[in-house]
Order: C-alpha cells, then structure tokens, then sequence
C-alpha cells in the first residue's frame, strides 16, 4: 500500500519531525525551511522501500564542521526506519539559478560509506570545503515546486525558482539512461522511472512513480499489461514476489525509449 504525507502514519509523521527538529539542533539560525518532496508528498510512498526525500534551505554556507555534523546525524537516523535523502541548499545558490545546481551537502544511503570512512578516518576527502554541484537537484526543486510540501519556514513558491524546462529534462534524462542500463538488476524503479519520464515529454504530467505506473498500465500497448501489472503490485508491496522475465523487461525498455527519444528530437 502506498500513501501520502496527509494519510501516513505517525510514525512516519514522528519521523519527520524528529528529522526536522535534529536538523535544526544543527544548523540552528541558519535554518529557514524545510520541504519533503518526492513520493512522501506525491501520494506514492512505500513504507518498507522509498526513501523520504527532503530540501533544506540555509541563509549561508555552511561549515566542514557542520557538514560532520551533519553526516553524523544522518549516519545514526537514516534507515531507523526509513531512508533518508536530503540536499541543503543556501539561498545565495538559488539567487541566481544555475544547472547542474551548487549545493552545500547531501545525504543518501549511497553516501553511506565514504561518509563513514571519512569520519572512521579524521579525513576530508567527502566531507570538505568544495562546490559541488548536482544535476538532480533540477528534478527536486520542480516536484517540489509542482507537489513538494513546506513542513516549516517560507511557501515553496517564495523560496524556490521556477526551473527551466530544459534543464528538468536535462535532469531526468540523466537517471532514465541509467535505467536503461539497470533495468535488469533493478526493475521496479527503473520502470516506473522509465515511464514516468515517457508520460513527461508526452504529456508534461509531473507525476509520482506509482502515478506513472498506472498511466503506462492504461496508456502503452496492451503486450506490456502483464509486465507493468507485475511492477504495480511488486511496488505496492503485495504478498506475492513475482519474476521477471529479461525478454519482457527489454522489449518495455525498447518500446519506451524509442518513444522518448523521439518525443526529445520533435522538443529540440
């Protein structure tokens, strides 16, 4: 069963607020909002595997010290239940949008290990000084301005910029390719995912990965039903684990690639 940030539970709700409230311990005044987007604020989050995304925005660049601090944080509370993926961004690197966009740190269980082996260390090479900049950040930012939710501080829309088309495209091309690459090994998500940016450029609906799911269910040729019914119910979280064949999953990708990259020549 999926679900959504007015209809989850209190522990997900304690979750967050826990979350909020440990950031803010943190950071202290720099604060100034704190926003969930994502298939928390999409109506599309599975309890038992999406992560809890969220966009923090700070008055000013934050310290090495903090961003330990913070890697510390996230370290002990992410995953207890529910994994975190969360970017602070400060408000001078929105005045002026850029893409890939810069960003002061960022926490996902990918980051997991080179965020402990820095601390385990003493070392630097992860948790520093540096810009960084993450083309991803384009996708955050629009869901958050079409569907995101302002937990505390400023509205969306007075904080965040309006993101070129463009450069939101630019964004979810970058993980659809490493879906079409994945699909095998991670067919749940990169499905959906592959879907969910067809619908896009078809269509311009920004919409969650279980929303996307049951368009392409209604909408793709009927030879793919049986396929993308399975990754519904597998995304779903119902009893039965199901098997997927590599010839169906490949004969989706194709189908929906071929399509995509026709839809991105007719819009450049």
């Amino acid at each position: 069963m999926t679900i959504s940030w007015k209809t989850c539970s209190t522990e997900i709700k304690d979750f967050v607020t826990d979350l909020l409230y440990k950031t803010k311990e943190i950071i202290k005044e720099d604060f100034i909002g704190f926003y969930i987007h994502g298939s928390l604020a999409m109506g599309g989050f599975n309890p038992k595997s999406s992560d809890i995304d969220v966009l923090v925005l700070t008055h000013k660049r934050m310290t090495v010290e903090t961003k330990r601090k913070l890697a510390e944080l996230f370290l002990n509370f992410s995953n207890e239940p529910f994994p975190v993926e969360i970017s602070f961004i400060n408000k001078e690197q929105l005045k002026k949008w850029t893409h890939p966009c810069p960003f002061d740190f960022h926490y996902s269980e990918f980051w997991r290990g080179r965020y402990q082996d820095d601390l385990s260390k003493g070392a630097y090479q992860n948790l520093n000084g540096k810009l960084r900049k993450d083309a991803d950040l384009a996708a955050h930012i629009t869901l958050a301005n079409h569907r995101g939710i302002c937990i505390e501080g400023p509205p969306i829309d007075e904080v965040f910029p309006k993101i070129p088309r463009s450069h939101y495209i630019s964004s979810i091309l970058g993980d659809f390719q490493e879906c079409l690459e994945n699909i095998e090994e991670d067919p749940i998500y990169c499905v959906l995912n592959l879907i969910r940016v067809y619908w896009y450029l078809k269509e311009g609906i920004i919409s969650s990965k279980q929303e996307a799911g049951n368009w392409g269910l209604s909408s793709l040729p009927k030879e793919f039903s049986f396929t993308i019914q399975k990754v519904i119910n597998s995304y779903a979280d119902e009893k039965e684990i199901y098997k997927f064949e590599k010839s169906d999953l490949f004969m989706l990708r194709n189908y929906v690639n071929k399509n995509v990259q026709e839809l991105f020549n007719i819009t450049n």
